[in-house]
């Protein structure tokens, strides 16, 4: 019981240290004065000068693009490398595809970014929206694969033999039995693929051409040029869209385990047998 008095306190120092940042950066989003030295009074003038401009919402809707549909494709690809990796025949082969994998989620991003920007330049591809987009891709996948393996280790083979003893192909034992057994895994990873694009900024810095731009790097450059409280704003804004994505997925895993729980609730009565 004491331990878990401790362990209680400890997370909660933890998200003080976590969140006290990201709460003072909101509350100077507000402040009238300008600068995040003194509060001088409420205002929303910050947010109206970020809905105004025009080059700030053009590079958000591009970052936005852009971690929609690296994150789509990073999910299908890591999805399919998951099922592949995890079916292996050979030991050592699944072992040498996961130390791949895991190597990259564990290269700093400033080599990552420095040997996309080396290859896009040997092969003469022209850095902008495509180069990002690719480079996201392909740092995401490997944080697909790491979300995906673990519910596919979970997942009962019994199914699996079952449905080809009854004659099912390749195609619907993976659309009817792997794929919903692997969704909240595919979801998960969908989400941190996402997030993971949206912020990422070595990477992206190292790859962006002229003319091209995510939120990341417009913020280190203004940032720069000195503190402006519509980078407040523009945070608040970001902050507000990842909390809901995260409260979303929550409510979808909640859903999914609820009609699990009926699913499997021997006295559920949708399911009693009548006579």
């Amino acid at each position: 019981m004491k331990n878990n008095k401790w362990a209680s306190l400890y997370l909660v120092v933890v998200f003080i240290l976590l969140y006290t940042p990201i709460a003072y950066l909101i509350f100077y989003s507000f402040n009238e004065a300008g600068t995040m030295n003194q509060f001088s009074g409420f205002t929303l003038e910050h947010y109206a000068a970020l809905a105004e401009d025009t080059r700030l919402m053009i590079i958000a809707l591009d970052t936005i693009r852009v971690a929609l549909l690296s994150a789509l494709l990073a999910t299908t690809i890591g999805t399919l490398g998951a099922i592949g990796i995890y079916y292996s025949r050979r030991r050592e082969t699944q072992n040498l595809l996961l130390g791949f994998n895991n190597i990259l989620l564990v290269s700093p991003d400033v080599i990552i970014g420095a040997s996309f920007l080396l290859l896009f330049t040997v092969v003469g591809f022209r850095l902008g929206f495509y180069s990002v987009l690719l480079s996201h891709i392909a740092f995401s996948i490997p944080i697909v694969v790491l979300m995906v393996l673990p519910r596919l280790e979970e997942m009962n083979e019994n199914m699996i033999t079952a449905a080809k003893d009854l004659g099912a192909t390749n195609w619907q034992v993976l659309k009817e039995i792997i794929l919903p057994n692997i969704t909240p895994g595919i979801l998960a990873g969908y989400f941190m693929a996402f997030t993971y694009s949206i912020d990422d900024f070595a990477v992206t810095f190292f790859v962006t051409g002229n003319g091209f731009a995510t939120l990341s790097v417009e913020i280190y450059s203004r940032a720069r040029q000195g503190v402006s409280l519509e980078i407040n704003a523009l945070s608040t804004v970001l902050f507000l869209v990842a909390f809901s994505l995260v409260a979303g997925y929550y409510f979808i895993q909640k859903q999914q385990r609820t009609r699990k729980l009926a699913h499997m609730d021997p006295t559920n009565h949708e399911k009693a047998v009548t006579p």
